[in-house]
């Protein structure tokens, strides 16, 4: 295993502020949906996509096609660009999580890397996956309670790295190719689902790195991203069904709900605090609200074709996305 500290370079970028606007006429009454350019001067295409909060009112945000962390200050619409590669490294980072630490921690593909981007001055450090896997496309994140990071690889891979020790650790996937999506449980549980594989899994023993597969109920469904609401349930988009099932792990229950429209294909998949859950319909061009509690959803197409928004992520009153094709970031705040 191999570290590397780089210095971020490329300084701060000031792009359009987007103002918040009325709601369009198609936005349900106590929502306001509002849109920020990703892009900033030179930036080119940028491949907005996934989101988090960075804990001071600002947003971190992956820029996929141009290798880059970006920080958006949702106040004036200003981006602070951090790139991840120097020289002629390609970055292509994926999935992006604050940590316990505070930082953005990023799985970054085009460097088959884990990095790492302090808050305070955007210092980068990326520490390599071993060269047995030296193409992992690596894809998300999560922390588990005792701090360490937990991640997946489409082809096929799995792993943990702990910060303190700088040990990174990979398994194969017990079923190959597929590794995607990856959430915590409020219990300390940690769960993936497998798009290529059509499975979700629980790393039972985190101790060892043991995985435990659980079948879903439809078959051939894409399980692509999971999330846990405040229940420890796991909330699952299905690319292939156009689902969105649930599975409780207290009883081994599980629910579907195909989301509207004709042909949908659920990617993303996030349960904001009051446990609405959120998704994303590539096809509808739409973000979807699901309320369990009433078992209906809300649609919010984009003003703009082909939003392709990836994994959301949020906070309390509002719900966050990267609109990978149109290079913008929607905010969608509700309860107002």
């Amino acid at each position: 295993m191999r570290r590397r500290d780089l210095l971020a370079f490329g300084g701060a970028a000031i792009g359009a502020a987007t103002l918040p606007r009325p709601a369009a006429a198609n936005t349900p009454p106590g929502f306001r949906v509002t849109y920020f350019d990703a892009a900033t001067p030179g930036s080119g295409r940028v491949g907005s996509r996934d989101i988090t909060a960075a804990g001071d009112g600002t947003f971190w945000f992956c820029g996929q096609r141009n290798g880059t962390l970006n920080r958006l200050d949702p106040k004036t619409g200003a981006i602070r660009v951090v790139r991840l590669a120097q020289g002629e490294a390609r970055a292509a980072p994926h999935g992006v999580i604050r940590g316990p630490d505070g930082a953005a921690w990023v799985t970054e593909g085009g460097q088959n890397a884990i990095a790492r981007v302090d808050p305070a001055d955007h210092r980068v450090q990326l520490w390599k996956l071993p060269e047995r896997f030296a193409n992992g496309n690596l894809n998300t994140g999560v922390f588990d309670p005792a701090g360490t990071l937990w991640f997946t690889g489409q082809n096929g891979i799995y792993g943990r790295f702990t910060p303190a020790s700088e040990r990174m650790e990979v398994w194969e996937a017990p079923r190959g190719r597929g590794p995607y999506g990856i959430t915590r449980t409020p219990q300390g549980g940690i769960w993936y689902v497998s798009l290529a594989g059509n499975h979700l899994a629980q790393i039972d023993d985190l101790a060892t790195g043991h995985v435990r597969i659980v079948e879903p109920p439809t078959p051939n469904q894409g399980a692509r991203r999971v999330w846990s609401d405040s229940q420890g349930r796991l909330w699952i988009s299905e690319w292939n069904s156009g689902n969105v099932s649930v599975h409780d792990p207290r009883d081994g229950s599980w629910r579907q709900w195909r989301l509207p429209g004709d042909r949908p294909r659920a990617y993303s998949v996030w349960v904001d605090p009051t446990d609405k859950v959120w998704l994303t319909d590539f096809p509808a061009n739409a973000i979807v609200r699901f309320d369990p509690a009433n078992e209906t959803f809300l649609s919010f197409p984009s003003d703009k074709a082909n939003a392709n928004v990836r994994q959301m992520d949020g906070v309390a009153g509002e719900a966050w996305g990267g609109e990978s094709g149109t290079d913008r970031i929607v905010r969608i705040e509700y309860g107002l």
